[in-house]
């Protein structure tokens, strides 16, 4: 029974922390932690329900939709082999998503989290055509690169918020080697690329 639940956490701490989240909770702790917070509810509702639409809801519908299409389990389509379409989708979507925030002139340091989102899909893209890393590693770390560099740029104290995510990073890396989706290689792998490509889109 003891293993049951730690198996079950695990696909909890999977779901709730999956990588499509990593722009929207940016922009979220953007609007609440700087400035930006001055800015109109509305506006700032329009930015979050827009990138919400193109980098969690369409990819999720679409990659859902495909893997019914094809009959597999949520197992089969974590297969480094079977991941190639879910990554494509996703980085369309996400491109998608940019050119939408361009064409109605959001601010470049906003859309930047969108970049580092994006680059971190590619990355990962292209490294699982040789080797199977963890996006959702590459996602929380991301987050974590870019929370530095925003902490250079908006000159705040990143250390309480550093701690917090790398301890959620330590769970999601932990869950998903428990449900044996990934090595500890590619857990720490997918968390050092996505913290250098968050730190470097944004700076």
């Amino acid at each position: 029974m003891r293993e049951k639940d730690i198996i079950i956490a695990a696909r909890v701490v999977s779901m709730v922390f999956t990588p499509f989240y990593l722009p929207l909770a940016g922009l979220l702790a953007l609007f609440i932690f700087s400035y930006m917070n001055l800015m109109p509810f509305a506006y700032k509702a329009m930015v979050l329900l827009m990138v919400y639409l193109f980098t969690i809801l369409l990819p999720t519908l679409l990659i859902h939709s495909y893997r019914s299409y094809q009959g597999w389990s949520k197992w089969q389509l974590g297969k480094r082999e079977s991941r190639m379409v879910p990554y494509i989708i996703a980085i369309l979507c996400y491109t998608m998503c940019y050119f939408v925030m361009t064409y109605l002139h959001i601010p470049q340091f906003m859309a930047n989290i969108l970049i580092a989102a994006l680059l971190i899909q590619i990355v990962c893209a292209i490294v699982n055509v040789w080797w199977k890393i963890s996006t959702h590693t590459a996602a929380i770390g991301g987050f974590e690169g870019a929370l530095v560099a925003f902490s250079i740029l908006f000159a705040f104290n990143p250390l309480w918020w550093f701690c917090v995510i790398l301890l959620i990073s330590g769970m999601v890396g932990t869950s998903r080697m428990i449900l044996r989706q990934h090595t500890l290689a590619q857990v720490v792998t997918g968390f050092l690329v996505g913290s250098v490509l968050g730190f470097w889109a944004i700076i």
